[in-house]
């Protein structure tokens, strides 16, 4: 069927096709709308949908521009939302829980934050095309075997097993809830390799030093320098305000790392420098801010761009690899035992400290072979 011929009218926006009236002889005005919908996970996302007949629903420019306006600020259903809620209703009758339905209550019960539209994301993109439809007791196992495998083709393992997890943990959401029976069977998921250590050489370090003191970037080069002092996590330097900083007793709190209980974690003189000279916003209480004090909500370009000017591979992450610099230097210096290294860390169990365990037993290594080394040389006067 050939495109129909689009008429522009005086609200933006808002234009009709002429088509075939339906309560008349003759034709009448059919009104779309364009818009894109306030907080859609997918950017940039345009809506494009009918709003209503010249004649059959008594549809003019100015009611369309009307419900553009409301179902842009999300005070109106979309169509496909008028369409979905009518087969929810549809499906309530008959009693069936099926993923989408599950996930709507599982989505209620979450907080409104950054993880809920990350999961919202995944939801639509990975899970609702395949199993959006169906009830958990109609997935089989081939069913995940081909998603897992599908999304492997063109995913990282790390996303592939953040959407199967999410998967299973809206079914067993329904479970604990009682609304639907659990699968049957274990999803099997991809192997991660998430255990990357990145390091420096001492020339590395230099380099990396003298790029961030010439930077005239001052939020991304004291976040680098507070994450090699102190090993902080990326997402926990954007949080951080002042209020947390306990200048007296040498601490930073930790507010909720990677959704854990607070912790807190010492201050040195190197952290203290840099934190004394950070500039302050008059009216934020974030320590690293951006425009009009909000906090920063990305900094990679600018750390990259130090990153880059030290001559560093472009595989090492700014600033997660400074945490790791942080860690690998004190396990290598065989003085900070590896329970110490946990809590400066703040990791949640020993299994993720594990990984600099092997530099704190070189730096065991080299202090026997340096004690060996006297022993000898003690022991050669002594026949002389």
């Amino acid at each position: 069927m050939p495109k129909q011929k689009r008429f522009q009218t005086d609200y933006p926006g808002v234009y009709y096709i002429e088509g075939k009236a339906l309560t008349r002889p003759g034709t009448e005005r059919i009104y779309y709308i364009r818009y894109r919908k306030n907080g859609e996970i997918i950017k940039n996302k345009i809506i494009d949908e009918k709003v209503g007949r010249q004649y059959a629903d008594e549809m003019t420019p100015a009611r369309a521009s009307t419900k553009r306006g409301l179902r842009a600020e999300g005070k109106e259903n979309t169509n496909r939302e008028k369409r979905q809620i009518e087969n929810d209703r549809k499906l309530a009758e008959q009693g069936k829980w099926t993923l989408d339905r599950l996930w709507k209550e599982y989505k209620s019960h979450r907080p409104e934050n950054k993880t809920r539209k990350i999961d919202e994301g995944r939801y639509k993109q990975y899970i609702k095309p395949v199993f959006g439809n169906k009830e958990p007791k109609e997935i089989l196992p081939l069913d995940t075997d081909r998603l897992r495998i599908k999304l492997l083709k063109t995913k990282s393992p790390q996303t592939v097993k953040h959407a199967l997890g999410l998967l299973n943990w809206i079914i067993n959401f329904g479970l604990s809830k009682g609304l639907t029976t659990g699968l049957n069977f274990k999803i099997k998921m991809p192997t991660v390799d998430n255990l990357k250590t990145e390091d420096l050489t001492p020339e590395q370090l230099t380099s990396l030093l003298e790029a961030i003191n010439k930077s005239p970037h001052t939020m991304a080069k004291n976040m680098m320098k507070l994450a090699l002092c102190t090993g902080m996590r990326k997402g926990e330097m954007i949080k951080l305000k002042w209020e947390d900083i306990d200048f007296h007793r040498c601490f930073i709190h930790l507010i909720a790392p990677k959704g854990k209980k607070n912790q807190k974690i010492p201050i040195n003189n190197e952290t203290r420098k840099v934190l004394e000279n950070h500039p302050r916003h008059a009216k934020s209480p974030f320590v690293f801010y951006g425009r009009r004090g909000k906090p920063i909500v990305d900094i990679r370009k600018r750390v990259n761009e130090i990153r880059d000017a030290a001559g560093i591979p472009k595989d090492f992450r700014a600033l997660h690899g400074l945490r790791h610099v942080y860690a690998s230097m004190l396990a290598s210096s065989g003085q900070v035992d590896m329970y110490t290294l946990q809590k400066l860390l703040t990791h949640k169990t020993p299994q993720m400290t594990q990984r600099y365990a092997h530099l704190r037993d070189e730096a065991l290594k080299q202090a026997s072979s340096i004690a060996g080394s006297l022993i000898d040389a003690a022991s050669k006067s002594q026949k002389k």
